[in-house]
Parts: C-alpha cells; structure tokens; sequence
C-alpha cells in the first residue's frame, strides 16, 4: 500500500517534458502547471528562436509559447523563464519524496524500539485508544489492558496512506490557491491599466472642454476689442475737429485784440475790414452738438453671466450606465 502511494505521490511530481521527476529550481506556469525550468526554457528558445539569453549585451524582448500539459499560450516578459515564479512548495515537497524513497521501508522496525515499561519486549501494537505504540505485555499486564489495539503495521500503512493523501489534498489546494492569486494579480494588473486608459480617456475629454473655452474666450476678446477700437477712434475723431476749431477760433481772437489795440480809427478800420466780423459770427456759430452721447463710454452689454455654465461643469459626472 505505501508503494502504491509513493507511485502515486511520484506520478504528480513527473514534468510532462523530460518525464522525470521536477529538478529544481521548479517554475510555475500562469496556467497553474510545474515545469522544470531547464525544459521550460529549452520550450521557450524553441518557440522563439530569435530571443537573446540573458548573457547579451541588449535587451532581450519577450516571447511565448504553449504549456505542454493544457496548450495555454504562456506569454514571458523580458526576463523570460527566469521571470516565471519558482514552486519552492513542489521543490520541498521533492526533498522529502526522495529521502522518504532513500529510506527502507521498516527502517524503524528495523531498529527494534524497546517497551519503556517492558525493556526485553518489542513496541509491536498501537494501542488506538491513547494513540501511542506499546508492547503485547502492556496489553496483556500493563496500562493498556482495557484498551482496543491493533498491529503496529496496519496503522503504521494507514497512517501513511493518509499522510500521503493529505499531501496530494495540500499540493492540489495550494495549487489552486496559486492559481487564484495569480488570477487576482492578472485582474490587479487589469485594474491598473484600465484605470490607466480612462484617466487619459477623462484628460482628453477636459483638453476638449478647455480648447471651447479658450476659443470663446478669444471670440469675445475679440468683440470686445473691436467696438473698443471703434469707439475710440470715433471720440478721437470729434477731438480732432474740435481742435481745429479751437486753434482756428484762437487764432481770430488774437486777430481781433491786434485789432482792438489799434489807436488809428483809419488803420483800425483798415484792419478790422468787412471780413472779420463775420469770421467771427461764423465761428461763434459752429455748431457744438457732435459730442458722444451720455454713456457712449459704456462696455457693459460686453458682461457674461457664466454662474449656470460653472454649476453644469461642477455638475460633470462619470456614466454609470455607459
């Protein structure tokens, strides 16, 4: 029965390339299956020929190949095998295999364990109740008079058998474990790079809103600009006309005073002449009224009320049923 569980125990522990038993240091897979690393690595260089081991110079890219237990396409990363996750569980789990096989099978009864209690008998039955080995005459005379026993080898391959079986359930749930966990790693990976792409998704979307705003804002700069430079030019004009009338109309006073100032009434009379009587009616009578009317000034009508447009940015929310 033991042989029949070491066989069993030997078969998990065979790699499906070199089918001998796993030599270390053993790789896990991402699909969960153990390969030596020698015969992964044989399988990549194989698969990707033009990859650069780990001893070039350059930067070596990554390649893939097919696990030969499932066909699941294996993708490596630069590293290659190297970067694959060494089974230390399966490696251990390979060291005791092969001291186990190392040893006879009755090693220990070959050693003739002695009755602490009977020192010329043999330990020889296991008493099921206190679950401990004892000797016939402990049965017989001893402590375990009252108590059920059975044949030290019986339990000794029982026990063995499950020992065994309870390995086979540890190395089948760890690798499901292992399973998971790189399973919640691929999906932590997944996380991040979708996280990744909407947080660029989200940074285009606000380039977006920012490029309308900078365009609007420049198209009322704009409107703003022109009726300010109209505006401007036109009461700059009016200045320049009043001016003119102004150095005209100082001009004819000093003429005047020039005149007035002449003691002569023939000469004054000669000066003043038919004209500047006149000239000086039509000058006072310039008419005065081209002025900008009350609040020409004004740029008010250019104010905006941006309070609903703010309120609807601030309102700007991710689509739960997208």
């Amino acid at each position: 029965a033991e042989a029949r569980n070491m066989e069993s125990l030997e078969k998990q522990l065979i790699c499906p390339i070199c089918l001998e038993m796993f030599t270390k240091p053993v790789v896990i897979l991402p699909c969960q299956h153990n390969l030596c690393r020698k015969c992964a690595n044989d399988v990549f260089q194989a698969s990707n020929p033009l990859w650069q081991s780990r001893g070039s110079s350059a930067v070596p890219s990554g390649g893939r190949f097919r696990c030969p237990s499932c066909r699941h396409e294996v993708v490596l990363d630069r590293h290659g095998v190297y970067g694959l996750q060494r089974n230390l569980l399966v490696e251990n789990i390979i060291d005791i295999y092969k001291q186990e096989s190392a040893r006879p099978l009755h090693a220990k009864a070959e050693q003739h364990l002695m009755c602490e209690e009977h020192e010329d008998e043999r330990i020889n039955i296991y008493c099921l109740r206190c679950e401990a080995p004892t000797c016939s005459l402990c049965k017989v005379f001893g402590a375990h008079k009252d108590c059920e026993v059975a044949p030290l080898p019986a339990v000794y391959q029982r026990q063995k058998s499950e020992l065994s079986d309870g390995i086979a359930m540890l190395v089948a749930g760890n690798d499901r474990i292992q399973a998971i966990i790189t399973q919640m790693e691929e999906i932590c990976h997944t996380i991040e790079e979708n996280g990744r792409r909407q947080k660029q998704h989200l940074g285009l979307r606000f380039d977006s809103l920012y490029s309308i705003l900078e365009e609007r804002k420049k198209e009322l700069l704009q409107s703003i600009a022109r009726e300010q430079e109209t505006k401007v030019q036109h009461v700059r004009g009016l200045i320049r006309q009043y001016g003119d009338h102004l150095e005209a109309s100082s001009k004819l006073v000093e003429s005047a005073i020039q005149a007035m100032e002449e003691p002569q009434m023939a000469v004054y009379l000669q000066l003043l002449g038919v004209c500047l009587p006149c000239r000086i009616t039509d000058m006072s009578k310039v008419s005065m009224s081209s002025r900008p009317e009350p609040g020409y000034e004004n740029m008010d009508h250019f104010s905006i009320n941006v309070d609903y447009v703010a309120e609807m940015l601030r309102t700007i929310e991710f689509q739960t049923g997208a």
